[in-house]
């Protein structure tokens, strides 16, 4: 039974028209179609159908995550649904983890990260700029994840104060500066994710994960087209959210020791190949075209 304080979703099955809105005592939602009072809602259950005073219906629906972060209020560039599932996945973590982001802006990603670690973990945010902080916590307190979350107003030029973290995520101009921070902050073994919109970034940023010896670096873009829905006329619609980022993945490792001795052997100037997969070297030929 839906509440006083509880976020819904109501949608529109006669223009698909859809509104966020936070159940309050005495308000009132409007639309094209009419109004709702939310009193006449509290009490009814997700999945109900509640008119407007022109009578025209609207689903009362439970808001996804993806949803509620494509809305948010902003200062800032957000980061598209499209890419954080990608980001959450890429960096393997669940319940429990902890999180050190930089570059909170409005706190969409923050508060994607702390949906997904549960009550049970911890979300560490920081920027520089106060007054996106404050919005950042005013997002995440909306969608009621904000207990999951320590947000840190400073440069992080003096570094992280987190240790052994599950993931580490920068989104900020100049990442290839705090490759090193991020290292000391985050877990061996474990995932550092980038967001970048340019080539120039990106070829910075790849040249200090090597420096610090990061390994299995991915870099890609994603691309989302999204289709009509009417059966009789199914086709792509008509704007797609394109370019938004650059993302870059990389696990910390301990760097790569090589005897010198060992380097100048005849034999270690040989090529190598398997007979069998016809790899050099010790390669895999076919990386990325095999299973994830």
């Amino acid at each position: 039974m839906l509440s006083a304080g509880d976020l819904i979703l109501l949608w529109s099955p006669a223009k698909g028209d859809s509104f966020l809105v936070r159940l309050t005592p005495g308000s009132t939602q409007g639309s094209h179609l009419g109004q709702m009072k939310h009193d006449d809602i509290i009490g009814m259950e997700y999945g109900d159908v509640i008119n407007t005073n022109k009578m025209e219906p609207f689903f009362i629906l439970r808001p996804s995550i993806g949803e509620y972060a494509r809305r948010i209020k902003r200062q800032t560039q957000v980061i598209f649904p499209k890419d954080s599932g990608f980001i959450i996945q890429h960096l393997n973590f669940g319940p429990g983890a902890l999180i050190v982001e930089c570059g909170t802006g409005s706190g969409g990603l923050t508060s994607v990260f702390a949906h997904f670690v549960g009550d049970s973990g911890r979300v560490v945010t920081y920027d520089r700029r106060e007054e996106f902080s404050r919005l950042a916590e005013s997002n995440a307190e909306r969608w009621g994840v904000r207990h999951r979350i320590e947000f840190k107003v400073r440069d992080i030029s003096d570094g992280f104060d987190e240790r052994n973290a599950d993931a580490v995520f920068l989104d900020v101009r100049n990442p290839w500066d705090f490759i090193g921070t991020a290292s000391e902050a985050l877990a061996w073994g474990h995932r550092l994710g980038v967001l970048i919109p340019t080539f120039n970034q990106m070829e910075k940023t790849l040249i200090a994960l090597r420096e610090h010896s990061f390994v299995d670096a991915l870099v890609l873009e994603l691309l989302l087209r999204y289709f009509k829905t009417e059966p009789d006329r199914i086709r792509p619609d008509d704007t797609m959210t394109a370019h938004t980022g650059f993302l870059i993945f990389a696990s910390k490792a301990r760097p790569l020791s090589v005897r010198h001795d060992a380097a100048t052997a005849p034999e270690a100037c040989e090529s190598r190949i398997d007979t069998e997969s016809g790899a050099v070297g010790g390669e895999e030929p076919n990386r990325g075209a095999g299973t994830e």
